[in-house]
């Protein structure tokens, strides 16, 4: 058996650490595909487990990696051959079963998408589970019939990873973006993606009231609690909002107003349990629609060994865009 590389986290009665470990192949969980991890990258989800700052793991010890894209080496599953290369985002990796925060990792079939033609691994992983949640939000917004033109499309916390590739995605489809962001400094960079105009978060992290004046056709929102109220309550009539994450809380401190009287849509998003067929739909558009240097301009390349510390800086608001883990 090998040895291979891998970001561990350990939770003790010594208390919780998260380091660069060589661990043995034999340690690996079971599965029907395994695999050379040649890139990941650092999500909203794998700081907060990195850091230990949320309830994210449920089984110690957890390699961390909730994404991943290489190639497979052994495989007794049908659809699968050495050689073949893949994307993985999601199904409980970094959660309950060890990630792709490794060089190795054993993995299960069903869950793995073909790389797209268009995408290299590393560009996969500029995209990955943030990039892959967008276009699912996109995706929503468009069964529900939002068409450019139909007015201002608003994204909240848009220098993030799902921020930045919705805006990106709004904009090239021809929506007229509005970016939420408490980063003033970032006006430009988010310009530069699309976005018409940008705005500060404060007008919408605050308590607002049930209904207020009628600002946006679509909304694509990540923050959730009050941000997430005072979209609702600016939708206008039959507008939707698709709804993926949480960055300022897990409440939702609204009124049924937005949905009764204007007929709002609240979407919900889900990247992690998404069908197959769905995440080959995403990133099947994602390899249709997104601008490859655009993306490039929202990426840093990093290694496992900058994890825990750019782990730390993605939760307390230091990164815009994407982070990149170069494994190979």
């Amino acid at each position: 058996m090998s040895m291979f590389k891998a970001l561990l986290l350990e939770k003790s009665e010594a208390g919780f650490t998260a380091s660069l470990q060589s661990l043995d192949e034999a340690q690996l969980p079971e599965g029907d595909v395994l695999a050379a991890i040649s890139h990941s990258t650092l999500n909203y989800k794998d700081g907060l487990a990195i850091t230990q700052r949320g309830s994210v793991v449920r089984s110690w010890p957890m390699v961390a990696g909730i994404d991943g894209a290489g190639t497979v080496l052994e495989s007794s599953h049908p659809q699968w051959k050495p050689g073949d290369r893949f994307i993985h985002n999601g199904w409980g990796l970094g959660e309950t079963r060890w990630g792709c925060l490794a060089e190795l990792a054993r993995l299960k079939g069903d869950w793995l998408v073909r790389l797209p033609e268009a995408f290299t691994p590393r560009q996969a992983m500029a995209l990955g589970t943030a990039g892959y949640t967008a276009m699912l939000c996109v995706l929503a917004l468009e069964r529900h019939g939002v068409k450019p033109g139909d007015g201002d499309v608003l994204v909240t916390g848009a220098t993030g990873g799902v921020g930045s590739v919705a805006t990106m995605l709004l904009a090239k489809a021809g929506h007229t973006v509005v970016a939420a962001t408490g980063k003033a400094a970032e006006v430009t960079y988010l310009k530069r993606l699309g976005a018409a105009t940008v705005i500060d978060r404060a007008e919408l992290s605050s308590p607002g009231k049930p209904l207020q004046k009628e600002r946006w056709a679509a909304v694509v929102d990540v923050v959730g609690s009050h941000t997430l109220a005072n979209a609702l309550a600016q939708t206008r009539y039959n507008g939707v909002v698709a709804a993926c994450g949480l960055a300022q809380g897990a409440d939702l401190p609204a009124t049924v107003m937005p949905f009764i009287l204007r007929g709002v849509t609240l979407a919900g998003v889900e990247s992690v349990m998404a069908p197959l067929t769905l995440r080959e739909q995403a990133w099947a558009r994602l390899a249709r629609d997104i601008d490859l240097t655009l993306l490039e301009s929202m990426v840093e390349d990093i290694t496992l060994d900058d994890c825990v510390a750019r782990a730390t800086d993605l939760i307390d608001g230091k990164v815009r865009g994407r982070l990149i883990v170069n494994i190979a």
